[in-house]
């Protein structure tokens, strides 16, 4: 698999912020992607070492609006961990 493919986007939101001033950044990452293969994507993409990854897989929830109704995607998240003195710029990444 692709090292693009692997990552999909950085994932920013509040909780994510806080985490990154610990060194620890959030991506959404392809469903069939391992921990070794993420960790390989991350260093290569943006030249850094990481130290951990840590993967979430996230149901699909059933919504509703109205009339419609149907369901949210299902999404893997990883959070990885970087050695100290490493730092990604997720904002121009």
């Amino acid at each position: 698999m692709d090292k693009y493919q692997v990552i999909k986007r950085p994932i920013v939101s509040e909780k994510s912020t806080k985490l990154a001033e610990q060194r620890k950044y959030t991506f959404e990452v392809d469903r069939k992607a391992n921990k070794i293969q993420i960790k390989e994507a991350i260093e290569a993409i943006f030249n850094v070492k990481v130290e951990k990854v840590n993967v979430v897989n996230t149901k699909a929830k059933a919504k509703r609006v109205g009339q419609y109704s149907g369901f949210t995607a299902a999404v893997t998240k990883a959070i990885v961990t970087l050695q100290e003195g490493h730092k990604i710029d997720i904002f121009t990444a």
